[in-house]
């Protein structure tokens, strides 16, 4: 499982031009899920991410978590962060969940970031999405699931 976590002042995503999820100052989640993920890796990036550091304190020093600073996140479902780019000129994307298996991980991040008290809101599974934002800092990072634990 990888995540790209982009800190931002606000962000929307839209699907056939209609806004289906939207929020203000937090994380944009791009969530890949990729064979052999499970459970204890949707838990353990969910945690890392509501935890993670990376909004400016007093200081202006990156102490405080999205859950510190009363953010909020919107989670969209990237299946091209399992794509390869290793052989040829066309990504591949054998490493992606297939479908049936990556939805229910991907609903299991977005849950266990509700019940940690955070504001969510999500993409749509499967659509095609636009995502507008505005990165804060620009803070960006890539997170890998079995690391993130």
């Amino acid at each position: 499982m990888k995540a790209v976590l982009q800190r931002v002042s606000r962000a929307e995503v839209r699907v056939e031009g209609r806004v289906v999820g939207a929020i203000g100052r937090g994380l944009v989640v791009l969530l890949g899920v990729e064979r052999g993920d499970g459970p204890a890796d949707a838990e353990g990036l969910a945690n890392k991410t509501a935890e993670l550091r990376i909004f400016p304190d007093a200081s202006h020093n990156m102490n405080r978590s999205v859950e510190d600073v009363g953010g909020a996140c919107l989670v969209v479902s990237q299946f091209t962060l399992a794509g390869s780019t290793r052989r040829g000129r066309r990504p591949s994307f054998d490493a992606a969940a297939p479908p049936g298996d990556a939805e229910p991980l991907y609903a299991q991040f977005v849950a266990r970031l509700r019940a940690r008290g955070l504001p969510v809101a999500t993409g749509t599974f499967r659509a095609m999405m636009e995502v507008e934002l505005v990165n804060d800092g620009p803070v960006t990072l890539l997170l890998e699931g079995r690391e993130a634990t």
